[in-house]
């Protein structure tokens, strides 16, 4: 069987699920500006407001191969009829706040497992060629819904590779951690917050991932053009202390504990020991390979060049040998948030 990837998108059509997010925003602007041969680019979304304001930026009078699709990936009639004459699904719907979905589970379920059945049996009544994924770091080891259900879906979407028959689409995951700036994510909330002159410290241990919007569309971009099929990407990056945090944005601010909310950790996990055995090192990146797709981990090294982590190797946020600095932290919120960010 031939597992070689393509070398590039010209010629393709492109769908994005939750295209209309934060995520899919940036991938869309990257594959616009970046590969000027794709065909076209499908904005798959449920909120009429966001694909309006989507459009203001990217308008089809300016660039006529982006359209704009409404529909839920709960509705897998609609997602197949969305998928027709696609090439490349890039999945990036779902629901990701964790108090939300520990009040609303069933919600949360039927988003984030259910629509990911219905992109993978999409993708292969429809016979589309390459199906990436994205996933959280609250997948690995989940202790909240919303890691449970993002695991599930992990799982359905390597899983895929092994009954996908005579078909050449490839199914990969793409794992990553918090993105910088990102809605919901701390360092919006500190800077709100810091008004207030008071900062809620969930637990003074606690460490996170960070990402940016430029890193993880680079990742998937790379999943897209490389993948061979079952594999869970997992980006080296860097880790941040929740203190450094709060001194980056407010060293005069007060530090109020107000101890960890429920389905929290103190430190996020991206490959746990029992991953250890069935996980490469390819440099920049891992990836955590399906023990039951067509090829061994041996095929997998010998192609790619990877070489197997250690037995017993994990892979998380308070053990990381990388890690952001107050000062970085500050650059980073003037480079990608607001450039006349000062710290009060």
């Amino acid at each position: 069987m031939n597992t070689s990837p393509p070398n590039n998108l010209t010629g393709k059509s492109v769908l994005v699920t939750g295209g209309t997010g934060s995520f899919g925003k940036a991938f869309v602007a990257a594959l616009l500006r970046e590969h000027p041969g794709v065909r076209r680019v499908v904005v798959y979304s449920r909120d009429e407001l966001k694909q309006f304001e989507m459009a203001q930026t990217f308008p089809q009078t300016k660039d006529g191969r982006i359209r704009y699709f409404i529909g839920d990936v709960r509705d897998g009639d609609r997602l197949r009829r969305a998928c027709e004459g696609v090439d490349v699904i890039v999945h990036a719907a779902a629901l990701k706040q964790v108090p939300t979905a520990e009040y609303n589970p069933m919600e949360c379920i039927k988003t984030n497992i259910y629509g990911a059945e219905h992109v993978v049996e999409a993708a292969l009544d429809l016979a589309v060629e390459t199906v990436v994924a994205l996933s959280t770091d609250k997948a690995a080891a989940p202790i909240n819904l919303y890691g449970a259900t993002k695991l599930c879906s992990d799982k359905l979407f390597i899983a895929a590779n092994n009954f996908r028959g005579k078909r050449k689409t490839r199914f990969s995951v793409v794992r990553y951690g918090n993105v910088l700036g990102s809605r919901g994510s701390v360092i919006p909330f500190f800077l709100e917050r810091r008004r207030t002159g008071t900062l809620p410290i969930t637990d003074p241990r606690m460490t996170r991932f960070n990402i940016s919007l430029v890193e993880g569309v680079a990742l998937v971009r790379h999943a897209i053009e490389a993948a061979r099929g079952g594999e869970i990407f997992v980006p080296k990056i860097p880790s941040y202390r929740i203190l450094d945090v709060a001194e980056a944005i407010g060293p005069g601010c007060k530090r109020e504990m107000v101890g960890i909310r429920p389905g929290e950790k103190i430190h996020e996990e991206m490959i746990t020991e029992s991953d250890s055995f069935s996980t490469v090192d390819c440099g920049p990146h891992f990836a955590i390979l399906s023990p039951n797709y067509h090829y061994s981990i041996e095929d997998y090294i010998a192609q790619t060049g990877a070489r197997r982590v250690t037995e017993g190797f994990r892979y998380n946020s308070g053990e990381n040998t990388e890690w952001l600095s107050v000062e970085q932290l500050r650059g980073l919120i003037r480079e990608q948030l607001d450039p006349s960010f000062q710290p009060v």
